[in-house]
């Protein structure tokens, strides 16, 4: 089979709340870009409340993009950030419970997917601050191939419940 030469861009959160949040995030990025081949386009980082588990440490957050160079797919790029996140040593607890590091598939270009294991665009990245903002100091006018909105109509309508959220740096 005979594979298209198309560079899909692919949209990822980063986060965690325990340990070295700051540095957990440097070494997930680093950690990408070896298995990707690939350097990845960085938010500022972001300070936010946690969801649902209210007793724990606030998360730090991030968002990238990278171009899928390998023409991986979107099932094995979920498979490899689930298997960066054992790596570094993420333990699952509780769902919305503190983690070391937590990685998510948010976007794959303007793809609709539903499977057991994934969906695309992530389900729940309108209602969350701390996908929106990083996403929108990237590209604010990127759209929600499902819903048709863009970011900016996203936040502006106030769509979902949003958490405190701080920008925390620049880059």
């Amino acid at each position: 089979m005979k594979r298209s030469l198309e560079r899909n861009r692919v949209w990822i959160g980063l986060g965690g709340n325990l340990g070295d949040p700051t540095l957990n995030l440097k070494q997930a990025v680093s950690l990408l870009e070896e298995h990707l081949a690939t350097e990845l386009v960085l938010s500022p980082l972001y300070r936010s409340e946690p969801v649902g588990v209210r007793e724990q440490p606030w998360f730090l957050n991030q968002v990238a993009y990278f171009d899928d160079n390998l023409q991986l797919g979107p099932v094995a790029i979920l498979k490899l950030l689930k298997e960066i996140e054992i790596h570094m040593g993420r333990v699952p607890t509780v769902r919305f419970g503190p983690r070391l590091i937590d990685l998510d598939l948010l976007f794959y270009e303007n793809w609709v997917w539903e499977s057991a294991n994934l969906v695309i665009p992530h389900p729940r990245f309108a209602q969350r601050s701390f996908v929106i903002l990083p996403l929108m100091d990237l590209e604010p006018d990127l759209v929600d191939p499902r819903s048709g909105k863009s970011l900016s109509q996203i936040r502006r309508q106030g769509i979902g419940q949003f958490t405190q959220c701080v920008k925390v740096e620049e880059t």
